[in-house]
Protein backbone atom coordinates (compact mmCIF):
# COMPACT_ATOMS: atom_id res chain seq x y z
CA UNK A 1 0.00 0.00 0.00
CA UNK A 2 1.35 3.19 -0.99
CA UNK A 3 1.53 6.04 1.45
CA UNK A 4 -1.02 8.14 -0.48
CA UNK A 5 -3.58 5.27 -0.10
CA UNK A 6 -2.86 5.03 3.17
CA UNK A 7 -4.19 8.97 3.67
CA UNK A 8 -6.56 8.68 1.29
CA UNK A 9 -7.90 5.95 3.56
CA UNK A 10 -7.39 8.12 6.76
CA UNK A 11 -9.40 11.18 5.45
CA UNK A 12 -12.03 8.91 4.24
CA UNK A 13 -12.30 7.07 7.67
CA UNK A 14 -12.24 10.58 9.30
CA UNK A 15 -15.04 12.05 7.00
CA UNK A 16 -17.16 8.72 8.29
CA UNK A 17 -16.30 9.90 11.82
CA UNK A 18 -17.28 13.56 11.13
CA UNK A 19 -20.78 11.88 10.13
CA UNK A 20 -21.47 9.84 12.77
CA UNK A 21 -20.13 12.13 15.16
CA UNK A 22 -22.52 14.71 13.55
CA UNK A 23 -25.78 12.11 13.74
CA UNK A 24 -24.90 11.94 17.46
CA UNK A 25 -25.23 15.11 18.28
CA UNK A 26 -28.71 15.56 16.36
CA UNK A 27 -29.94 12.98 18.32
CA UNK A 28 -29.20 13.72 21.44
CA UNK A 29 -30.56 17.86 20.68
CA UNK A 30 -33.73 16.55 19.95
CA UNK A 31 -34.27 14.44 22.85
CA UNK A 32 -33.37 16.85 25.45
CA UNK A 33 -36.22 19.14 23.45
CA UNK A 34 -38.19 16.41 24.30
CA UNK A 35 -37.38 16.44 27.84
CA UNK A 36 -37.69 20.00 27.70
CA UNK A 37 -41.09 20.39 26.59
CA UNK A 38 -42.92 17.54 29.01
CA UNK A 39 -45.08 17.99 31.95
CA UNK A 40 -43.50 18.44 35.21
CA UNK A 41 -43.79 15.40 37.34
CA UNK A 42 -46.02 15.08 40.04
CA UNK A 43 -44.83 16.36 43.78
CA UNK A 44 -44.96 12.68 44.56
CA UNK A 45 -41.39 12.20 41.99
CA UNK A 46 -38.40 12.75 43.77
CA UNK A 47 -36.59 15.32 42.66
CA UNK A 48 -33.25 15.05 40.99
CA UNK A 49 -30.38 16.79 42.45
CA UNK A 50 -28.26 19.71 41.09
CA UNK A 51 -25.47 18.52 39.26
CA UNK A 52 -22.78 19.38 41.36
CA UNK A 53 -19.72 21.73 39.62
CA UNK A 54 -17.14 19.69 37.85
CA UNK A 55 -14.56 22.42 37.82
CA UNK A 56 -11.99 21.97 40.22
CA UNK A 57 -11.44 25.02 42.55
CA UNK A 58 -7.82 26.37 42.33
CA UNK A 59 -6.19 24.96 45.34
CA UNK A 60 -4.52 27.76 47.85
CA UNK A 61 -1.81 29.15 48.08
CA UNK A 62 0.59 28.05 50.63
CA UNK A 63 1.48 30.79 52.45
CA UNK A 64 5.28 31.30 53.39
CA UNK A 65 6.74 30.15 56.42
CA UNK A 66 7.24 33.07 58.69
CA UNK A 67 9.97 30.62 60.36
CA UNK A 68 12.50 30.47 57.41
CA UNK A 69 15.55 32.04 57.31
CA UNK A 70 16.19 34.39 54.94
CA UNK A 71 18.61 33.76 52.19
CA UNK A 72 22.01 35.53 53.71
CA UNK A 73 25.48 35.96 52.50
CA UNK A 74 28.78 37.72 52.93
CA UNK A 75 30.94 38.58 51.03
CA UNK A 76 34.54 38.83 52.22
CA UNK A 77 37.37 40.32 50.15
CA UNK A 78 41.12 39.76 51.15
CA UNK A 79 44.51 39.96 49.95
CA UNK A 80 46.67 36.92 50.01
CA UNK A 81 50.14 37.27 51.27
CA UNK A 82 52.89 36.88 49.00
CA UNK A 83 53.60 33.17 49.81
CA UNK A 84 52.94 29.92 48.22
CA UNK A 85 50.64 27.56 50.45
CA UNK A 86 47.01 27.09 51.31
CA UNK A 87 44.88 29.18 53.23
CA UNK A 88 42.72 28.75 56.11
CA UNK A 89 39.74 31.25 56.87
CA UNK A 90 37.36 31.53 59.94
CA UNK A 91 34.89 33.82 61.02
CA UNK A 92 35.40 35.17 64.54
CA UNK A 93 32.33 37.14 66.74
CA UNK A 94 33.23 40.42 68.74
CA UNK A 95 34.66 38.08 71.27
CA UNK A 96 37.50 36.75 69.30
CA UNK A 97 35.81 33.23 69.62
CA UNK A 98 35.91 30.98 66.72
CA UNK A 99 32.27 30.98 65.29
CA UNK A 100 33.16 29.10 61.68
CA UNK A 101 35.62 27.69 59.74
CA UNK A 102 35.43 28.83 56.26
CA UNK A 103 37.78 27.93 54.77
CA UNK A 104 40.24 24.74 55.41
CA UNK A 105 43.66 23.94 53.39
CA UNK A 106 42.47 25.19 50.45
CA UNK A 107 44.52 26.41 47.30
CA UNK A 108 44.31 30.30 46.33
CA UNK A 109 42.98 29.07 43.02
CA UNK A 110 40.06 27.95 44.42
CA UNK A 111 39.15 31.08 45.96
CA UNK A 112 36.62 33.33 43.50
CA UNK A 113 38.93 35.92 41.36
CA UNK A 114 37.75 39.63 41.86
CA UNK A 115 39.40 43.31 40.25
CA UNK A 116 42.02 43.38 43.05
CA UNK A 117 41.12 39.97 45.77
CA UNK A 118 40.45 36.87 46.32
CA UNK A 119 36.50 36.74 47.36
CA UNK A 120 34.72 34.34 49.84
CA UNK A 121 31.38 33.91 50.26
CA UNK A 122 29.85 33.10 54.25
CA UNK A 123 26.40 31.81 54.78
CA UNK A 124 25.97 33.04 57.90
CA UNK A 125 25.70 30.03 59.87
CA UNK A 126 28.16 28.50 62.56
CA UNK A 127 29.97 25.10 61.99
CA UNK A 128 26.92 23.49 63.25
CA UNK A 129 25.06 24.87 60.60
CA UNK A 130 23.09 27.24 62.58
CA UNK A 131 21.84 30.97 61.53
CA UNK A 132 23.89 33.23 63.73
CA UNK A 133 22.41 36.78 64.97
CA UNK A 134 23.03 40.01 62.53
CA UNK A 135 26.00 41.64 63.72
CA UNK A 136 29.47 42.44 63.26
CA UNK A 137 31.88 40.18 62.99
CA UNK A 138 35.46 39.68 61.89
CA UNK A 139 37.19 37.41 59.16
CA UNK A 140 40.97 36.42 59.59
CA UNK A 141 43.39 33.72 58.36
CA UNK A 142 46.82 31.89 57.71
CA UNK A 143 48.69 31.19 54.64
CA UNK A 144 50.50 28.00 55.13
CA UNK A 145 53.92 27.65 53.05
CA UNK A 146 55.18 24.19 51.78
CA UNK A 147 55.88 23.07 55.25
CA UNK A 148 58.22 19.49 55.40
CA UNK A 149 57.01 16.60 57.13
CA UNK A 150 59.06 13.89 58.22
CA UNK A 151 58.59 10.49 59.81
CA UNK A 152 60.26 9.45 62.49
CA UNK A 153 58.69 5.75 63.30
CA UNK A 154 57.61 4.45 66.49
CA UNK A 155 58.76 6.44 69.62
CA UNK A 156 58.83 3.14 72.53
CA UNK A 157 59.78 5.67 75.21
CA UNK A 158 57.97 8.32 74.65
CA UNK A 159 54.63 8.47 77.19
CA UNK A 160 52.68 11.80 77.19
CA UNK A 161 51.94 13.93 79.98
CA UNK A 162 49.12 14.80 80.92
CA UNK A 163 50.76 18.30 82.61
CA UNK A 164 52.71 19.35 80.02
CA UNK A 165 51.34 22.56 77.23
CA UNK A 166 49.26 21.59 74.78
CA UNK A 167 50.66 24.15 72.35
CA UNK A 168 53.96 25.67 71.39
CA UNK A 169 54.38 29.17 69.95
CA UNK A 170 55.58 29.86 66.74
CA UNK A 171 57.12 33.01 65.15
CA UNK A 172 55.64 33.66 62.04
CA UNK A 173 57.26 35.61 58.93
CA UNK A 174 56.59 38.85 58.64
CA UNK A 175 53.56 39.86 55.70
CA UNK A 176 54.67 42.51 54.26
CA UNK A 177 50.97 43.84 53.30
CA UNK A 178 50.40 44.20 56.62
CA UNK A 179 53.63 45.90 57.42
CA UNK A 180 53.44 44.66 60.64
CA UNK A 181 56.51 42.49 63.00
CA UNK A 182 56.50 38.85 63.05
CA UNK A 183 53.69 37.86 64.38
CA UNK A 184 53.43 34.77 67.40
CA UNK A 185 50.65 31.98 66.87
CA UNK A 186 50.02 29.15 69.62
CA UNK A 187 50.04 25.81 67.73
CA UNK A 188 48.15 23.25 69.00
CA UNK A 189 47.78 19.92 67.14
CA UNK A 190 43.99 17.87 65.96
CA UNK A 191 42.82 14.85 64.97
CA UNK A 192 39.42 12.97 63.72
CA UNK A 193 38.76 10.10 62.47
CA UNK A 194 41.02 10.23 59.30
CA UNK A 195 43.92 12.42 60.30
CA UNK A 196 46.18 14.67 62.15
CA UNK A 197 46.74 18.71 61.91
CA UNK A 198 47.81 21.58 63.02
CA UNK A 199 45.77 24.07 63.94
CA UNK A 200 45.72 27.25 66.67
CA UNK A 201 44.59 27.66 69.87
CA UNK A 202 41.20 28.51 68.94
CA UNK A 203 40.31 25.43 66.26
CA UNK A 204 41.23 27.29 63.17
CA UNK A 205 42.71 23.83 61.46
CA UNK A 206 45.72 25.18 59.07
CA UNK A 207 48.17 21.83 57.99
CA UNK A 208 47.32 18.09 57.85
CA UNK A 209 50.40 16.47 58.97
CA UNK A 210 49.06 12.87 58.30
CA UNK A 211 46.37 10.23 57.65
CA UNK A 212 46.31 8.56 60.76
CA UNK A 213 42.95 6.79 61.70
CA UNK A 214 41.65 5.51 65.01
CA UNK A 215 43.78 8.14 66.79
CA UNK A 216 43.20 8.46 70.57
CA UNK A 217 45.65 11.00 71.65
CA UNK A 218 47.96 13.48 69.96
CA UNK A 219 50.56 16.10 71.34
CA UNK A 220 53.20 18.65 70.33
CA UNK A 221 56.00 19.70 71.45
CA UNK A 222 58.88 22.24 69.77
CA UNK A 223 62.06 21.00 67.96
CA UNK A 224 64.02 23.97 67.45
CA UNK A 225 62.61 27.42 66.17
CA UNK A 226 61.71 25.89 63.19
CA UNK A 227 60.08 22.82 63.94
CA UNK A 228 57.76 20.90 66.09
CA UNK A 229 57.19 17.01 66.80
CA UNK A 230 54.03 15.63 66.68
CA UNK A 231 53.20 12.61 68.78
CA UNK A 232 50.09 10.05 67.72
CA UNK A 233 49.07 6.99 69.62
CA UNK A 234 46.68 4.47 68.62
CA UNK A 235 46.00 3.51 72.13
CA UNK A 236 48.90 0.84 71.84
CA UNK A 237 51.37 2.86 70.31
CA UNK A 238 53.01 6.17 69.66
CA UNK A 239 54.51 7.42 65.79
CA UNK A 240 56.45 11.02 66.47
CA UNK A 241 56.58 12.89 63.00
CA UNK A 242 58.29 16.52 63.16
CA UNK A 243 57.18 19.25 60.95
CA UNK A 244 60.05 21.70 60.05
CA UNK A 245 59.45 25.04 58.41
CA UNK A 246 57.15 25.72 60.32
CA UNK A 247 57.70 29.51 60.81
CA UNK A 248 56.60 29.81 56.89
CA UNK A 249 53.02 30.74 57.85
CA UNK A 250 51.91 34.43 57.19
CA UNK A 251 48.59 35.75 59.05
CA UNK A 252 46.16 38.00 57.07
CA UNK A 253 43.08 40.08 58.33
CA UNK A 254 39.80 40.49 56.22
CA UNK A 255 38.58 42.95 58.73
CA UNK A 256 34.90 43.61 59.97
CA UNK A 257 32.31 42.04 58.10
CA UNK A 258 28.30 42.47 58.84
CA UNK A 259 25.69 40.19 58.95
CA UNK A 260 22.41 40.88 58.03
Amino acid sequence: MTVAEIMRRSQSAATMTKKVNAAILIGFTLVSVAIAQESPRSSASPTASPTPNTTPSPSPTPSPNVNASPARGVRISFVPPPLEGTISLGVYDTNGKLVRVLVQEAEPDEFTVGPDALIAKWDGKNNNEQDLPAGKYHARGYLVGRLKVEDKGHAADFSPDSSAPDHVQVKLVSNPLAKDTRPVVDLAVGFDEEKIFLKTMDDLPLFTVIEAPQLVHASITKSGEKSVDVWASNGTMVDQVRVSNIDKMMAFDCGEIELK
